[in-house]
């Protein structure tokens, strides 16, 4: 037996062995309730993760990229960053879309603004009834709480 291999086991018996200390030997270590970052990254929770680091860069109306956004070139480049192609606009994206209820939301899936039939405005589910989204002329890509009921839900297949 190498030394290597003795280490684990004698650090384990001990109670002493730490996270770097398995780590440098070539163990793993399991975190209940923690997936591992391959094993949880959907494309879906990666365009989350591209839309919120987009936090604080201007809107501009038709843009997409990558230093300015409108509403849906937000969730164009965020879901395109991610490995998925989405159509140009909002209602667009809400036609190649899987509809699902607000029950069954999950972050990362795409939130529609609507009046009537007619959708005006997405942005991307990041959880406890807040979005990420380019709003408008002279703001910038934010985090902001749903403010209406009129909206619908898509997953982008």
């Amino acid at each position: 037996m190498t030394a290597l291999n003795r280490v684990p086991s004698l650090m384990v018996r001990a109670g002493t062995a730490s996270a770097f200390a398995i780590a440098a030997v070539g163990g793993s270590v399991v975190v209940p309730g923690v997936a591992a970052d391959a094993a949880a990254a959907t494309p879906a929770t990666k365009a989350l993760k591209v839309a919120a680091s987009k936090k604080g860069l201007p809107y501009k109306y038709g843009a997409t990229g990558p230093r300015r956004f409108d509403c849906s070139g937000l969730t164009l480049y965020s879901f395109k960053k991610a490995g998925k192609k989405l159509p140009r606009t909002a209602a667009q994206q809400y036609n190649k879309t899987r509809h699902i209820g607000a029950g069954s939301r999950k972050a990362g899936d795409l939130v529609f603004f609507h009046s009537g039939s007619n959708v005006y405005h997405v942005g991307i589910y990041a959880g406890k009834g807040k979005i990420w989204h380019a709003p408008k002329t002279g703001d910038v890509v934010r985090l902001q709480k749903i403010w209406t009921k009129s909206v619908w839900y898509g997953r982008v297949k």
